[in-house]
C-alpha cells in the first residue's frame, strides 16, 4: 500500500531535485496560483541556479518569482507578461536575463502540447510581427501562421488546493490557471498544497490532475498537517 503513495517532502528536500541549468515550469497568474512556498525554497537550494523559468510572468519586485532575480538564479525567462516586474525589464536591458516573449494563449497551448507529445503547432498570433523573426511561418488558406514548438521542463512547481496521499490534485477556482497543464509537461512534478487527505476522501469528479503526473507533495508554509 505504501508504494502507491506519493512522496511527501519538506520544501528543502523537494527543491534538492532542481539542478543547475534546469528548465523549471512554475504555475501561477501573477501571484494567484503560484507555489510561493516552493519559490521561496528555490533561494536556499544549491542547485537552483542558471535556470530557465517558464511561467506567465516573473512575479513582482521582491514577491514570488521576483525574489529570484536579485539572487541571479534565472538566466532565461519564457512567458507572456513581464511588465508586472520592472526588474525583469531592467535585467534584460542590462544583458543579464534572456527573455522569450510568447502570447498568453500560445504559451498555454505550447505547454499543453509538451504534455500531450505534440511536436508543434501553427498559430496566427504573432505571425508577421517581431515575434516571428527567425521562426518558421506558413500560409494556410490565405492566412499567415507562425510555427510554435512545444514546451517541456525538467521540473514543474505547481500549486493545488488539496491532494490525497496518492497525489491526486484538486484546484481552487482561478488558482488553477497554468498548473494542470504544467503537471503534464515536466519530468518531475512537485505540487505545493494546502491540505492532504486520505485516499478515497476526494470526489473523483473534482480531481483535475491524476496522481500519475505527480512525484512529490509539499505542504504550503503555514498549512495544518
Amino acid at each position: 500500500m505504501l508504494s502507491t503513495m506519493v512522496q511527501l517532502l519538506s520544501p528543502a528536500e523537494a527543491l534538492a531535485k532542481v539542478k543547475p541549468g534546469d528548465t523549471v515550469m512554475v504555475g501561477g497568474f501573477g501571484l494567484v496560483g503560484a507555489p510561493l512556498t516552493l519559490i521561496a525554497a528555490l533561494l536556499e537550494a544549491d542547485g537552483a541556479r542558471d535556470l530557465t523559468v517558464i511561467s506567465n510572468n516573473l512575479g513582482e519586485p521582491g514577491r514570488g518569482l521576483g525574489k529570484l532575480l536579485p539572487a541571479r538564479r534565472v538566466s532565461k525567462a519564457v512567458g507572456s507578461y513581464f511588465t508586472s516586474n520592472r526588474e525583469v525589464v531592467e535585467a534584460h536591458l542590462r544583458g543579464e536575463l534572456e527573455v522569450e516573449l510568447l502570447p498568453q494563449g500560445t504559451l498555454a497551448e505550447a505547454i499543453r502540447a509538451g504534455g500531450a507529445g505534440i511536436g508543434g503547432f501553427y498559430v496566427r498570433t504573432g505571425a508577421g510581427t517581431l515575434l516571428a523573426e527567425g521562426r518558421e511561418q506558413r500560409e494556410i488558406d490565405g492566412e499567415l501562421y507562425l510555427f510554435q514548438r512545444p514546451l517541456r521542463a525538467d521540473v514543474a512547481l505547481i500549486r493545488a488546493a488539496k491532494a490525497d496521499r496518492q497525489g491526486n490534485l484538486v484546484y481552487a477556482r482561478t488558482a488553477r490557471n497554468f498548473n494542470p497543464d504544467m503537471a503534464t509537461a515536466a519530468t518531475t512534478v512537485i505540487a505545493e498544497v494546502d491540505e492532504i487527505v486520505e485516499v478515497g476522501e476526494l470526489d473523483p469528479n473534482a480531481v483535475v490532475t491524476p496522481h500519475l503526473f505527480v512525484d512529490v507533495l509539499v505542504r504550503r508554509a503555514g498549512a495544518q498537517p
